[in-house]
């Protein structure tokens, strides 16, 4: 299943949870309605009930009259799959071909002896299609298209051999980066980054692909388009620090809770670590798609000036 937030046009303080089925998003709150058997009104709260939720869900949009319950996708607006998480982790420095770009534009002074990471504000995040404003003074704006995992069922003090009971599925997040402003973090040892935590630097979704639709998350080709242009095109094998690692490695002192997620890093061939980067980087206008080919998903996001937003 591709589980998916999304409003109407014109009730963006209205989020509804659906499913997405090719061109039309089923609405869960009104198939619930009419089998009078109420969903919970967020994500992060269906993941929480685990498998016997999702069964639920599947249940519904099998029954009857699912179709007469959905939207056509020029009728909504996307959000971000979760917009509440209790963390949001991003693991740093976790592909090999990233991590020789990052060493040669002295992003990175050490290679890393086990999985480092930051956080991501849930501020910051927005979803599929959705404009991103590129403020006045963000002159270096670069797309990092990463996988993440999705929790589905607590976990803590987790052995890397159970880490993929815990997960529900996967989605893609745009880890936008002003390199400007993180050179000088790097620089000054700032583990927070505010490089990456601008409102809008966080794109997610468009959904969260359950994983039993996932043939494989160890061999996903991740790509990156800016105006149908492919930038780069990296197989998430080529990840340092799989799932099982990060999750025994997190989970032993920090308690993970459904809807939590955690991005696996940037693959390498960024604007930053190209000798062309100065004509690369995001400029406003540009039209940014980051994909996964097998399960297919596209994340597609405008850079605009304040002015157009």
């Amino acid at each position: 299943m591709r589980l998916a937030n999304f409003s109407l046009h014109g009730q963006a303080a209205r989020p509804r949870l659906g499913v997405l089925a090719g061109d039309r998003m089923l609405d869960l709150a009104a198939l619930a309605a009419r089998s009078n058997a109420p969903l919970p009104d967020t994500m992060k709260a269906l993941l929480a009930l685990g498998d016997t939720g999702l069964a639920r869900v599947r249940e519904l949009i099998a029954g009857p009259g699912a179709a007469d319950s959905s939207h056509a996708l020029d009728a909504i607006d996307f959000l971000p799959p979760i917009t509440d998480a209790h963390k949001f982790l991003c693991v740093g420095k976790n592909y090999r071909t990233h991590l020789e770009e990052l060493q040669r534009t002295d992003l990175i002074k050490e290679l890393p002896n086990e999985p480092t990471g930051f956080i991501k504000l849930n501020d910051c995040l927005t979803g599929h299609d959705n404009d991103v404003v590129r403020p006045p003074s963000v002159t270096h704006l670069d797309y990092e298209p990463e996988l993440v995992f999705v929790i589905g069922k607590a976990a803590y003090n987790v052995k890397a051999e159970d880490a993929f009971s815990h997960v529900a599925g996967i989605t893609i997040l745009n880890d936008l980066t002003c390199r400007d402003t993180q050179k000088r973090e790097v620089a000054s040892g700032s583990r927070f980054w505010t490089a990456k935590n601008a409102p809008g630097f966080g794109p997610l979704g468009p959904c969260i692909i359950t994983m039993d639709e996932v043939p494989d998350p160890y061999d996903i080709w991740v790509t990156c388009s800016v105006n149908g242009e492919q930038r780069m095109r990296v197989n998430t094998s080529d990840q340092i620090w799989k799932l099982p690692r990060i999750i025994e490695h997190f989970s032993r002192l920090v308690p993970l809770m459904p809807g939590d997620m955690f991005s696996t890093g940037a693959p390498g061939g960024v604007a930053v670590g190209k000798p062309n980067a100065e004509e690369l980087f995001l400029k406003h206008g540009d039209v940014v798609e980051c994909a996964f080919e097998n399960p297919p998903m596209v994340l597609r996001n405008r850079i605009v000036a304040p002015a157009q937003a």
